[in-house]
């Protein structure tokens, strides 16, 4: 393999020209400027796949892995000639989804491809590169649709397999698609590492606002002990304030309860509610959209209402969750619907309706096991709320700390 070639892949940024196209273009998968966007596997699929010349491949994947016209890539590589695709490796929900929250699909052999599907969930280090050299690949390309949150598993998938990559002497490319809740900025508190999981393994904000080959960069080069041989290929036509919809790209539910990119939009702020005693809609056709408890009435929506935070307004709701919390029971809540993505802010809004559910509803309580804690990266965000803390004192409270990151952030940026 030419190492120029590599570097050009890897630093190839993605930048389009000026802004301004319509929307019909933008629908059609046409970026600023005109420009299509292309993903990272488009090119590298375009390029000839010179990147992995020579090299026996593994790939980290998901139903999201996909082309325009939705081939799954694992398919289109091995019908390739041009690939060695020896390997699949799924991560929680498993390779081809099958999974609920929690789960994985554990070892088997795919059935339309009979390649060896090896399973990565909850492992990490040295286990996880016994994983990688037993494939017997040379490099792993890591290709999934990320949504932006710290406690979306897969980036912590990302993390573990660059660590285990370079354990186990292994190359690794990271193939880039969108961040759906766009790359404008960093919101929320940052992870204290004493509160380090899988739903946040390292110090990032809650909202981080990168792409996955911007992350992998800030992992390289801030995170890992040891850093891994990584080879990075960015988009073409994406600009950072592009909502997923200017992507032209299909979308596929990263996981069962993320079913469209507006679930992603709202995600990184009401899945907070997940260490409430609250329904956070899953079992719902809108989950993370429809919240709610019962005994809860209006009053929580009219809470919310009297806010007046930017981009949102809220629904007095009844549902009944099919599965989860308060499954097959009628329950009272609200949905949120954002009607400016612009100005909206998913954190801030979370943080807003974990403060009006606590003071409209008696029953309101945390769970006991503290997940709260993990969600946001600490003990603050739960005490304060506890002491009576106003929306804009949670949100002062980590303002500090989140500057630190951004700056932190700003020298893995790639794309404008």
């Amino acid at each position: 393999m030419n190492m120029s070639r590599r570097v050009l892949l890897a630093a190839g940024a993605g930048v389009a020209g000026a802004a301004g196209v319509s929307g019909t273009a933008r629908a059609a998968g046409r970026g600023h400027g005109g420009r299509p966007l292309r993903t990272g596997f488009e090119r590298l699929e375009a390029d000839g796949y010179r990147l992995l010349d020579g090299e026996k491949v593994g790939v980290v994947t998901n139903p999201t892995g996909v082309t325009r016209d939705v081939r799954h890539i694992v398919d289109v590589m091995h019908d390739d000639d041009r690939v060695d695709l020896k390997a699949v490796f799924g991560p929680e929900h498993g390779f081809r989804g099958t999974a609920q929250a929690g789960g994985s699909e554990g070892r088997y052999d795919d059935p339309a491809t009979g390649l060896p599907v090896y399973d990565t969930y909850l492992k990490s280090g040295q286990p996880l590169a016994d994983v990688f050299t037993a494939s017997g690949v040379d490099t792993i390309v890591f290709d999934i649709q990320d949504v932006g949150a710290r406690f979306y598993t897969y980036i912590w998938t990302l993390y573990d397999c660059m660590e285990a990559a370079q354990l186990a002497g292994k190359r690794f490319v990271v193939l880039d698609r969108p961040n759906p809740m766009t790359g404008r900025n960093a919101y929320g508190p940052v992870l204290h590492k004493e509160f380090a999981t899988f739903v946040g393994r390292r110090e990032i904000s809650q909202a981080h606002g990168m792409t996955v080959t911007e992350l992998a960069r800030l992992f390289n080069g801030e995170f890992l002990t040891h850093s891994v041989e990584l080879a990075t290929v960015p988009m073409t036509g994406w600009r950072r304030g592009d909502f997923y919809d200017a992507s032209g790209l299909p979308w596929v539910p990263p996981s069962p309860n993320m079913p469209t990119p507006d679930t992603a939009l709202v995600y990184a702020g009401t899945c907070l509610f997940e260490g409430t005693n609250l329904s956070e809609g899953r079992g719902t056709t809108r989950p993370f959209e429809l919240l709610g408890a019962e005994g809860v009435d209006r009053a929580w929506a009219a809470a919310a209402n009297e806010l007046a935070l930017p981009g949102v307004h809220f629904r007095e709701a009844y549902f009944a969750p099919t599965f989860s919390k308060f499954q097959g029971k009628t329950i009272g809540g609200v949905q949120l619907h954002v009607d400016d993505r612009e100005s909206f802010d998913p954190v801030r809004t979370g943080i807003a309706l974990l403060v009006t559910a606590k003071r409209v509803w008696k029953d309101f309580a945390w769970r006991s096991d503290n997940w709260i804690d993990k969600l946001t990266g600490s003990t603050q965000v739960r005490t304060m709320i506890d002491a009576g803390a106003s929306v804009e004192e949670v949100v002062g409270g980590w303002q500090r700390e989140l500057a630190a990151f951004r700056a932190q952030r700003a020298r893995y940026l790639t794309y404008k």
